[in-house]
């Protein structure tokens, strides 16, 4: 029916210019009739519906929309989102200037608001192009409350898993702990003897294997400890931290497994501005972007990353040349047990987001399937930070 309704407003669009008055006056009253049916269904949905241009200006927002974004009834045709919600423009930069002629991918993000009340919402956004072909492309964006899905969320985590899994990770770390323990002794022994020894060519190539056993021992006791770190958060102890000097530090500690798997990084992330950071949490953070970008790309691939800032945040894109991310898999992708990797474990960016979260910032991801995946990290500035407590 509906495909015979519009068949048959084609033909009469069709013959727009051969109508009298009457029967125009007829068409433009079943149009704002037909107008008003599709309003009344957008406005009966708990989710906010906005219809943006490439350079953010509303052209339709729904109730929902309005009283999510605490914007009055009619006031949000017109305005431009990203004045609206802060640093969307940015973290979805590449989603938005991707040539038009190619099809845009579909990106989520979540964020906070803070009016008319505290809240989060996800949002997810859509490229399309209307059927009459009209000039430019626009993005059909979906806005849900999920302030209380988080909160039972993490109610849940906390009272169902954590406990179960806090006492695996302790038997685990304690069955592993004794043996590494016991290496580093006699590793330690070794290199006291090898000291003894006289210098030469074949004890210094021992030694050099004995202290690339003991950065390996090491770095097998750090996994353990930050495994055991991320299922069981603490409030982040917060100073001055130097990010690009945290991203050194992960990709220096990942070289090896990236030159493995044929994978090359490539930084652009000079004149960092300083932030407010709890640096091992950070390190956290870039440690599970890297990794999963590194298993989600083949030899020959590319991670990219670059920094950006404004007046109030300072900005980390992480863009692999990947699989990319099935639409439907998107906007689960924060939600905690679910993976799309065989024997991952489903926690990865849940905790990323939650470390984001306690850190004043925000986590967004845009994903195109087949061509890889660009997440952006949005930490404030230490100066915003500074204002914001005084």
């Amino acid at each position: 029916m509906a495909g015979k309704k519009n068949s048959s407003l084609d033909r009469v669009l069709g013959r727009l210019d051969t109508l009298d008055a009457v029967n125009l006056a007829n068409l433009v009253q079943r149009l704002a009739r037909e107008r008003g049916v599709f309003e009344e269904i957008f406005n009966t949905l708990h989710e906010g519906v906005l219809l943006v241009r490439d350079d953010g200006a509303i052209e339709y927002a729904n109730a929902a929309a309005h009283r999510l974004l605490g914007v009055g009834e009619d006031e949000l045709a017109g305005q431009t989102l990203w004045r609206l919600v802060p640093g969307l423009r940015t973290s979805f930069g590449a989603a938005l200037d991707d040539d038009p002629a190619e099809a845009a991918p579909i990106a989520t993000r979540e964020f906070e608001l803070t009016y008319p009340e505290p809240r989060t919402v996800r949002l997810y956004m859509v490229p399309f192009r209307a059927a009459t072909g009209g000039a430019g492309r626009r993005f059909a964006v979906i806005l849900s409350d999920v302030t209380k899905e988080k909160q039972s969320t993490e109610e849940r985590i906390e009272s169902e898993r954590t406990s179960s899994v806090l006492l695996l990770a302790a038997g685990v770390a304690h069955e592993l702990g004794n043996p590494l323990n016991s290496l580093t002794i006699h590793l330690q022994l070794m290199e006291r003897k090898l000291k003894k020894l006289r210098a030469g060519k074949d004890t210094d190539s021992l030694a050099e294997s004995v202290r690339v056993c003991r950065d390996e021992v090491t770095r097998l006791d750090g996994i353990i400890g930050n495994f055991l770190e991320a299922i069981r958060p603490r409030p982040p102890d917060l100073a001055e931290t130097d990010l690009n000097d945290v991203l050194a530090e992960v990709l220096r500690f990942q070289h090896r497994e990236f030159a493995d798997r044929g994978v090359v990084v490539e930084a652009e992330t000079a004149g960092i501005p300083v932030v407010l950071a709890d640096r091992n949490q950070i390190k956290q953070v870039f440690f599970n972007l890297t990794k999963n970008a590194m298993e989600a790309m083949r030899p020959g691939g590319a991670l990219r990353i670059k920094s950006q800032a404004d007046d109030e945040s300072v900005f980390l894109l992480f863009a692999d040349t990947g699989s990319g991310i099935k639409p439907e898999d998107v906007v689960k992708l924060f939600q905690p047990y679910h993976t799309t990797k065989p024997g991952g474990h489903g926690l990865g960016l849940m905790i990323v987001q939650r470390i984001m979260r306690e850190h004043g910032g925000q986590i967004s991801l845009e994903s195109k399937e087949g061509l890889g995946t660009i997440v952006t990290l949005q930490f404030p500035r230490k100066d915003r930070r500074v204002r914001m407590l005084k």
